[in-house]
């Protein structure tokens, strides 16, 4: 199989710069503020709590329907899993119409109708409203909970929590909220496989008496219709909607950490961290520092030109992103710091983040900073007001936040009323560097040691606390396992060759294909990988079916090309290359080494600048680590391996992930052929 996957990314950037007799000793003086004109919606009640709010728009025959269920804060404890069923099975037909035909009607109808653990949503042209409106209604009143759909669902959930137990990116996502918050809080609960495959039909019904109901409901109705027409409408069919009382239950309110700390989550498979650094925060929209939040945050890490995101991304090119968000709720919310980094600079990004959100409480921003944040802001929000989804939004938030029915009609004229002083007085209240909670998951192997030296605003050491994927604390981990005896690089690699299915079968392989599928940035890529025992290797990246890159070794040379450039390899790249051509290196593996214990793995230094992880339990190579020199740097490139499937008798990974600095990509294997589909003028 080939070892390494090469992604040649072009980017073309055109600008065009327009040049005009201005005086740029003068800084340019902000308009008006645009005028907002958010028309108020008319409102009625049902009997059974339902509050509608209608906004007639008749600029398009279309209309959009939006429920949202706004009732206390609660989690669901030791059965978390349960909304996402919930909002998984709602839609799926009703008692009155089958999940079939109720989807079919809908796609003829070319509307789109869907719901969430308490919401709801429809969207159609404004002729097909009524029938809408009726479905919508009936699976809002009348949802198809049956064992065999439930089954299904919670099959699939088991399924999809499975594939993000390796996945960094969602334990940390689990995790800083669990911490900040608390496990047990509503903000700070998070799923788990063992609570998912406890949860039965009834706890699912049970959810929809308890929470899905009319008491705490607000339905906004935007677009080409009359409100005599809507309240008909969802008089006739709502009225009948059965209100239940909502359990009531009170939780602890969360507190900040007492000092600033690291919690460390170890994920060995971490080809990148990922850095969240995090305080709670209590701010409603309606309170005065409101305005102010949105552009402190705004300069600080709101946006490509923030202060984290030119600091991190553009001036040490050590991500894709730096950001930063300050909630605004009636419930208590927070600050947090988010970015992905490669292992090695995971602690300065720390410390530069750190710097950052000190500068802005120690320093006013410029005018400049301070005009174009509040222009950007402006800009987003005017063009949003274009959509109906916003028009929706806003008139529901007036409601479920508490704000006064004028509240945005002078909003944005407090937007620019903001002042350097403003944002800095709000920077040094909610962004708090003396109770940061720095939670980072990734390698610990290979970024504890500088997360121990670590220093806070004061010049004191910060301390690290260990915390399991579960958010339980635990100990440091010991990464200096001692090799067990009788152990060498060649039992190692003896019982990889029997657990993908044994020596005679890979030496009967001749060719091997392997087809795969990534997406990137949106885009989907193609992977095409074949090798043969001569030494063969082709790779070919492809986007919409048309060739990207090429990578080709015909058994004594080869040649990297793409976007219409070709590279011949070197000498050393030659030989390299013809190593790991065949489909199974391991099968002439001689001078591999036994290096060390890591990660639960047993690490083979297969020949120098490539190690390779091989599971202690299941003998299965995990991981591949590979150290190239290109241009002057040494490139080091990072290949895990997951989701081992029999093909013809022999165990081939199915999910195959790649990175390469802040860039990774996950490869879905589709296909493997054994000793078909290759031939030699594959390799010219």
């Amino acid at each position: 199989m080939k070892k390494h996957i090469y992604l040649l990314i072009a980017s073309i950037l055109i600008s065009t710069l327009a040049v005009a007799q201005i005086d740029r000793s003068k800084q340019p003086k902000p308009g008006p503020a645009p005028t907002i004109n958010v028309t108020q919606p008319g409102t009625f009640n049902l009997n059974n709590g339902l509050k509608v709010l209608v906004v007639e728009d008749h600029t398009l025959p279309a209309v959009r329907v939006q429920l949202v269920i706004d009732n206390p804060l609660h989690a669901s404890g030791k059965k978390a899993g349960v909304e996402a069923l919930v909002s998984a099975m709602l839609g799926n037909g009703t008692t009155n119409i089958s999940k079939d035909d109720f989807n079919e009607e809908v796609d003829y109808l070319g509307a789109n109708i869907s719901f969430g653990s308490e919401s709801a949503y429809a969207s159609s042209l404004s002729e097909y409203f009524p029938r809408i409106m009726e479905l919508m209604s009936d699976g809002i009143k009348n949802p198809l909970f049956t064992e065999e759909e439930f089954q299904k669902e919670k099959n699939k959930m088991i399924d999809g929590l499975k594939s993000q137990e390796k996945s960094v990116s969602a334990v940390a996502s689990n995790l800083r909220s669990a911490l900040i918050y608390g496990k047990d809080h509503p903000k700070g609960e998070f799923t788990t496989i063992e609570k998912v495959e406890k949860l039965t039909l009834n706890d699912v019904k049970e959810f929809y008496e308890n929470y899905f109901n009319p008491k705490n409901a607000y339905l906004a109705v935007v677009g080409d219709v009359k409100q005599n027409q809507v309240e008909a409408l969802v008089r006739e069919h709502l009225s009948d909607w059965k209100q239940n009382p909502v359990p009531s239950v009170v939780y602890s309110t969360p507190k900040d950490v007492q000092f600033t700390q690291v919690n460390f989550i170890d994920m060995p498979n971490a080809v990148q961290s990922e850095i969240a650094v995090q305080n709670l925060v209590t701010l409603k929209m309606n309170d005065p520092d409101y305005p102010a939040v949105l552009i402190a945050n705004r300069i600080l890490g709101g946006g490509f030109n923030s202060l984290l995101n030119m600091n991190l991304r553009e001036a040490n090119g050590w991500t894709y992103g730096a950001r930063s968000s300050t909630g605004a709720d009636k419930n208590i919310t927070r600050f947090v710091a988010t970015t992905s980094v490669r292992n090695e600079v995971t602690d300065s990004a720390v410390v530069e983040t750190l710097k950052e959100i000190r500068f802005i409480r120690d320093n006013k921003v410029t005018a400049q900073q301070l005009a174009n944040a509040k222009a950007k802001y402006v800009g987003d929000f005017v063009l949003a007001l274009e959509r109906p989804s916003t028009i929706a939004n806003l008139a529901l938030e007036v409601y479920t936040q508490n704000l006064p029915k004028d509240f945005y009609s002078g909003y944005l004229k407090k937007i620019n009323a903001v002042t350097a002083e403003d944002v800095q007085r709000v920077a040094k209240k909610y962004y708090k560097p003396g109770n940061l909670r720095i939670v980072v998951v990734g390698k610990g192997s290979e970024v504890l040691e500088g997360l121990k030296n670590l220093k806070n605003h004061e010049g004191r050491q910060i301390p690290v606390y260990y915390f399991d994927k579960e958010g339980n604390p635990t100990t440091e981990p010991n990464y200096n396992m001692p090799v067990e005896s009788g152990v060498t690089a060649e039992s190692v690699i003896n019982k990889y060759i029997d657990a993908i299915g044994g020596r005679k079968a890979l030496e009967d392989v001749k060719t091997v294909k392997m087809e795969a599928g990534a997406e990137m940035q949106g885009m989907q890529l193609g992977l095409e990988i074949k090798n043969t025992t001569k030494n063969q290797s082709s790779l070919i990246v492809s986007m919409g079916g048309a060739p990207l890159q090429k990578v080709i070794f015909d058994g004594e040379k080869g040649y990297m090309s793409g976007q219409g450039q070709k590279m011949d390899y070197t000498d050393k790249q030659n030989q390299a290359a013809k190593k790991q051509a065949v489909p199974f290196a391991e099968l002439s593996a001689k001078d591999a080494k036994l290096d060390r214990v890591e990660e639960g793995a047993y690490v083979i230094v297969l020949e120098e600048g490539q190690e390779a992880f091989y599971d202690k339990e299941s003998g299965l190579k995990v991981k591949e680590v590979s150290t190239q020199e290109m241009n002057g740097q040494k490139i080091s490139t990072t290949i895990v391996y997951d989701d081992y499937t029999e093909v013809n008798g022999i165990k081939f990974p199915f999910t195959i992930k790649q990175s390469a600095g802040p860039q990774e990509l996950t490869f879905k294997v589709s296909k493997v052929s054994i000793n078909e589909g290759v031939v030699d003028s594959d390799f010219e």
